[in-house]
């Protein structure tokens, strides 16, 4: 196996991330649904939160397509100061609501220390952004945590830097983590960041953490959402992440990535047989 660096003590950097000492991959259960397993986790959402009616709408056509997870943010930093930076609490609250409406399993993102104790009381999976990627007191305070977390890669971090910011929530004492694949910025500009799909088997061959695929903040066009998703599907990711509205085009956030309802379908469709075929394959092989 090629190293990650010159460094020959380059894997007492993953001493809890690493395959090294481990028995078995982990398996993380969010809502009941299993990241790391034979099973594909799915989770699909908005954006943000912006109204009742919006999440409902959203969350009603999830649960019809067979998916658990509901992801939207309450918190949404943004990279300009006069974009829509969600609802704050009041969010939170919507996010509650769907909770118990459609029992649905709640992934949303914690931007900062101060509403995180307020997040952690509504999220069964909770997202550190790529933007605080290397924010060591969030992910100390994310290690301390009770919750799932679900750490997404910064948009210019290597594999190295990325398990390395894996390590501050591990070492921390919360083993329940999971990665997330969101694109990195190359030269390239068809799409908003390039997908790096072959970070999937290479995470998988070095450490034992759940990784799944976020293809929508990785293209930031809906008609590439679909394609890469499956990608990262046939890649061996453990899941996906993706954004879908019921108007895309009223959308407050990002609703030019976003999958119109029966895209969506037909993706949660397309990629549990892709799975279920890797699974196959892996059984007979």
């Amino acid at each position: 196996m090629a190293s990650l660096s010159n460094d020959s003590n380059e894997n007492s950097h993953f001493r809890l991330a690493g395959l090294d000492g481990t028995a078995s991959r982990s398996i993380v259960d969010v809502h009941g649904v299993m990241f790391g397993g034979s099973e594909l986790a799915i989770a699909g959402g908005p954006c943000g939160v912006e109204s009742k009616e919006q999440v409902f709408a959203v969350a009603r056509y999830i649960a019809e397509a067979g998916v658990r997870l509901f992801r939207a943010g309450a918190y949404k930093p943004r990279t300009s100061p006069y974009s829509f930076q969600g609802l704050g609490p009041e969010g939170l609250a919507l996010l509650r609501a769907v909770k118990k409406e459609f029992d649905l399993g709640i992934v949303t993102e914690a931007t900062d220390l101060e509403s995180f104790a307020d997040v952690e009381r509504v999220a069964d999976l909770i997202q550190i952004g790529a933007r605080n990627m290397q924010n060591f007191a969030l992910l100390r305070r994310a290690g301390n945590s009770d919750k799932p977390i679900m750490l997404k890669r910064g948009q210019g971090a290597t594999l190295e830097e990325w398990l390395s910011a894996a390590e501050y929530i591990l070492s921390e004492g919360n083993s329940r983590l999971i990665l997330c694949e969101r694109g990195i910025r190359t030269w390239s500009n068809h799409a908003r960041y390039t997908f790096d799909v072959s970070v999937i088997p290479a995470v998988k061959a070095i450490s034992h953490l759940p990784i799944i695929a976020d293809p929508s903040h990785a293209t930031g066009r809906s008609d590439l959402v679909i394609p890469c998703a499956l990608a990262g599907v046939a890649a061996g990711a453990d899941g996906i992440l993706v954004e879908t509205h019921c108007q895309p085009a009223s959308a407050l956030s990002d609703g030019q990535q976003a999958l119109l309802p029966n895209d969506f379908a037909t993706l949660v469709t397309r990629a549990y047989k892709i799975k279920d075929g890797l699974q196959s394959a892996k059984a007979n092989s």
